[in-house]
């Protein structure tokens, strides 16, 4: 398996969950970590600040940069995007995480709340890419990875909640476009989703989740470094599961990614059983 020793990442969302994985996963590596998330201050419902995790990046090995960043905003991100640059010298990788949910219908959706979800989901990861492209069409090896899932327009992935859909799909068509724009550049843009449901904060938020029945999420952290490592001109435009990126990596055993071994797994959103 290859290295992102040297490297350098900017990964939004990445103050918890999924995000953060991602950025330790790097760190046992030896890594340079951006980590660009809105939360600097203790939540009162969520765990870790951008602060908590850059203690644990560097605990593992890395290099962290915490950057207080809304991803709504791109001259936020245009700032936290040169720091970086200026900090480590350049940028290799993009990791767009950082997302909003709201698993309701039509009528339950208050349009703030969809706003939101297009403002993070959407704009943000398309916000970011644009932001980020002028330092990794400069990189080593660069990448775009985006945490969305493969694309379907079968209805039942839509009907009970549409908002929250489009703007999942929205992350992945950033995927459909941006790898054909910049195949022949060299950068790889790539989605990765979840086989299982993982057990994040956001997700134990959720009624009627029980994360028992979760992976955690180190599973995507793996299958995302085996992603990254990946040559960037032969892998790209893909839509990732984790569990198949790891079983092409030799992994036969996912029994360590369950959060209780043996109980039975909540299959994600979007995927239909195999």
């Amino acid at each position: 398996m290859g290295t992102l020793k040297g490297k350098t990442l900017f990964i939004t969302g990445a103050s918890r969950g999924i995000g953060k994985e991602i950025a330790l996963r790097a760190a046992r590596d030896g890594a340079n970590v951006a980590l660009a998330a809105k939360t600097a201050d203790t939540h009162p419902k969520l765990p870790g600040t951008i602060y908590t995790a850059a203690r644990e990046i560097e605990e593992a090995g890395g290099n962290a940069l915490p950057l207080q960043v809304d991803i709504r905003f791109e001259g936020q991100i245009a700032g936290a995007a040169a720091k970086t640059a200026e900090t480590f010298g350049g940028i290799d990788i993009l990791v767009n995480n950082a997302s909003a949910i709201s698993l309701t219908g039509t009528l339950a959706t208050p349009m703030k709340r969809f706003d939101l979800m297009f403002g993070v989901n959407v704009r943000g990861t398309f916000a970011s890419s644009q932001a980020l492209l002028p330092y990794l069409l400069k990189g080593n090896n660069p990448h775009i990875l985006n945490l969305s899932p493969p694309l379907s327009l079968d209805p039942k992935w839509f009907r009970d909640h549409c908002a929250y859909t489009m703007a999942k799909y929205g992350m992945s068509l950033c995927v459909l476009g941006m790898s054909g724009e910049f195949r022949e550049a060299g950068v790889a843009v790539n989605a990765l989703w979840p086989k299982t449901v993982i057990a994040t904060a956001a997700i134990a938020a959720i009624p009627g989740v029980d994360t028992r029945h979760c992976r955690k999420p180190s599973i995507v952290a793996d299958a995302a470094h085996a992603i990254l490592t990946r040559d960037s001109r032969s892998c790209t435009g893909n839509f990732f599961v984790d569990e198949e990126v790891l079983a092409s990596e030799g992994v036969t055993d996912f029994s360590r990614y369950a959060v209780e071994p043996g109980a039975p797994l909540l299959p994600d959103f979007f995927l239909d059983p195999s």
